[in-house]
C-alpha cells in the first residue's frame, strides 16, 4: 500500500492536497471520498485536453450526503489530470471512512488498479454504468480487493443511506457486496424500491458546485458557463447508448418541474454564469414539458440573463410545429446537440434511432433559421456498416454544414469511432454472435488519430479518443480513423474561421 490511515494528514496539507477534494471539510474527519478515475494513467503522461465534462453524478450524491451533515468531497482525477499513485495518496493520508468509485467502462481497469493502492481500512463503494451493467462480474473480479457495496443505479438517497450505517445495504434495493471468503450478498427483503432506486427528483437538494472541480468555467466566449440536468433516464432504446430504457427497465424517465430549474438558473446567475449546457440525456424531447419550461424560462426573465444549450431529439424537433421551435428561440436557446449518429438510413434502422438523414436536414434548416446552433454527434464503424454508408456519413456532415451556413446558423460535427459498452443492445447482440467475448469488447486501448502525436485540431477530443481494436464494420480501422479525423480538422478549421469572423465583427 501507498500508505496508511494514520499519520499524514499535515503533510498533504502541506503539499496542497487539499484544493483536490472538492468540498470537504478537512478540519474535521472524512465520512467519503467520490472519485472519479482518470480515462488515462497521468503517472505515465500528462493529459492532453484542456476540458473535461463535470462529475454531476458524483456532485450529486455529495450534495444530497452533505445536506444530511455528512463531511463528503469528490476527487475528479480526470478533470485535474492525476495520476492513479497520487489519487491513491491522497487517499490513504486523510483517511475516510468510505471511498466511492463511479466504474465506467472507459475507466474500470484504472479504477480496479486504484482499489489495489488504498489502504484496506477504507471502506469501498461502487456505482456507474458499469456497475448496474456487470454486478456479478465486478464482484467476482479478484483484482477488486475489497467490494462493501455495490450500488446499482441512481444512488443518491443509498449512498446516504449506507453511510449512516454499513449494515443498511441489508434492507437496500440494488445494493450488493462481497462478504467473508468471497462470499456475494445483497439485500434479501423485498422493500418499496421505487423511491430508492428512482429518486424523486423534487425531494433532492439544488446541485451544490463546490464539490465540482471545474464547473462553473469560463467558456471560449469568454462567458461563465455551467452544466445543468433538467431530467434523468431517457425513453428510447437507442441500440448503442448506456441510456437506453431496455438497459434501465427499474427506471423510468423522469423531468425535473420548470419552477425547480429556474429556481437552479436563478441561482446561478446570481453566482455570476452567463450560459448553461442541459447536458442529460433527453431535455427537448416532450413537447407538452418544452412548451412548460420554456414558458417558465421566459416569465422568469431567463433570457435577459442568460443562454442555454441542451440535448434534443431530431425526431421530436422535425414533427414540432414552428410556434414551439420559435419559444425555443425566444427562452434562449444557442445550441442543440443532436444524437444524428450516420448519414445511411440504415445504419439508422439498425441503431434503433427512429431518424432519417432527411429529418436531420429539415431539423437543422429549421433551428439554423432561428439563429439555434446544432452540435451533431456521428458513430463511424457501427456494426454492419458498409463503406457506402461511411461515405454517406461524410456527405451527411458536409451537406449539414452547407445546410447551416445557408440557413445563417451554425453546425458543430463531432464523430466517434464506435466501441460497444456493456449492458446496451448491441453489446448483448454482439455477445450473442459469438465472434469475440466481453473481454475482447470491452479491452479498449487509447487511439491517436494525429500524425505527430500532437495536433490542436485533435487535442481537445483526446479523451474521447479510445476503441475496443475490432472492425466492427466493412471498413478496416485505419481508413475509419481517417475519415474521423478528417471530419474533426474540418470542423477545427471551420471552428477557427467563425472566431476569427467574430472577433473582426467585434
Amino acid at each position: 500500500m501507498t500508505s496508511t490511515r494514520t499519520g499524514s494528514r499535515s503533510t498533504v496539507l502541506s503539499m496542497g492536497m487539499e484544493a483536490r477534494l472538492a468540498g470537504a471539510d478537512l478540519s474535521r474527519p472524512l465520512d467519503a471520498v467520490f472519485i472519479n478515475s482518470p480515462l488515462k494513467d497521468y503517472d505515465l503522461a500528462p493529459r492532453l485536453n484542456d476540458f473535461t465534462l463535470p462529475v454531476l453524478g458524483l456532485g450529486y450524491l455529495a450534495t444530497y450526503a452533505a445536506s444530511l451533515g455528512f463531511n463528503v468531497a469528490v476527487l475528479d482525477a480526470e478533470s485535474l489530470g492525476l495520476g492513479l499513485s497520487e489519487v491513491a495518496d491522497t487517499v490513504n493520508a486523510l483517511a475516510p471512512r468510505w471511498v466511492g468509485l463511479n466504474l465506467l467502462a472507459p475507466t474500470y481497469r484504472h479504477s480496479v488498479s486504484l482499489l489495489g493502492k488504498l489502504s484496506p481500512d477504507i471502506a469501498v463503494m461502487l456505482g456507474g454504468h458499469q456497475a448496474k451493467a456487470m454486478p456479478h462480474v465486478i464482484l467476482a473480479d479478484e483484482a477488486i480487493p475489497r467490494i462493501d457495496a455495490l450500488v446499482l443505479g441512481e444512488g443518491d438517497t443509498r449512498v446516504a443511506a449506507l453511510l449512516e450505517d454499513l449494515h443498511a445495504r441489508e434492507r437496500l434495493p440494488g445494493v450488493l457486496w462481497r462478504g467473508g471468503h468471497g462470499h456475494l450478498a445483497m439485500c434479501q427483503s423485498r422493500p418499496q424500491a421505487g423511491s430508492w432506486l428512482a429518486p424523486d427528483l423534487e425531494a433532492l437538494p439544488l446541485l451544490d458546485r463546490r464539490f465540482l472541480a471545474d464547473d462553473p468555467f469560463v467558456a471560449e466566449d469568454g462567458r461563465l458557463e455551467a452544466a445543468v440536468v433538467g431530467s434523468r433516464g431517457c425513453p428510447y432504446d437507442c441500440a448503442f447508448c448506456g441510456a437506453a430504457i431496455s438497459a434501465n427497465p427499474d427506471v423510468r424517465w423522469r423531468l425535473r418541474s420548470p419552477a425547480d430549474i429556474v429556481a437552479e438558473l436563478e441561482q446561478l446567475h446570481r453566482d455570476g454564469v452567463r450560459a448553461v449546457r442541459f447536458v442529460d440525456d433527453l431535455f427537448l424531447a416532450h413537447p407538452r414539458f418544452m412548451r412548460e419550461a420554456l414558458g417558465a424560462l421566459i416569465a422568469g426573465g431567463i433570457p435577459q440573463r442568460l443562454v442555454w444549450d441542451a440535448t434534443g431529439r431530431i425526431n421530436v424537433l422535425d414533427r414540432a410545429p414552428e410556434t414551439l421551435l420559435d419559444l425555443m428561440a425566444a427562452a434562449g436557446c444557442r445550441e442543440v446537440a443532436l444524437g444524428i449518429e450516420s448519414g445511411s438510413a440504415g445504419v439508422l434502422r439498425r441503431m434503433d434511432k427512429r431518424i432519417t438523414p432527411e429529418m436531420t436536414e429539415r431539423v437543422v434548416r429549421r433551428l439554423s433559421q432561428r439563429g439555434i446552433g446544432v452540435k451533431g454527434y456521428f458513430i463511424l464503424g457501427f456494426p454492419g456498416e458498409r463503406r457506402e454508408d461511411l461515405h454517406a456519413t461524410e456527405d451527411h456532415v458536409r451537406r449539414l454544414w452547407k445546410i447551416a451556413d445557408v440557413a445563417g446558423g451554425r453546425l458543430r460535427a463531432s464523430a466517434f469511432e464506435f466501441r460497444p459498452y456493456p449492458g446496451t443492445p448491441v453489446w448483448h447482440q454482439l455477445l450473442a454472435e459469438g465472434r469475440w467475448s466481453a473481454d475482447q469488447l470491452m479491452d479498449y486501448q487509447h487511439v491517436d488519430l494525429s500524425a505527430d502525436g500532437v495536433d490542436e485540431a485533435l487535442r481537445g477530443r483526446d479523451e474521447f479518443n479510445f476503441s475496443s481494436q475490432i472492425q466492427f464494420g466493412e471498413t478496416p480501422l485505419v481508413e475509419l480513423r481517417g475519415a474521423l479525423a478528417r471530419i474533426a480538422r474540418e470542423q477545427h478549421e471551420r471552428s477557427q474561421t467563425g472566431i476569427a469572423q467574430a472577433m473582426r465583427s467585434a
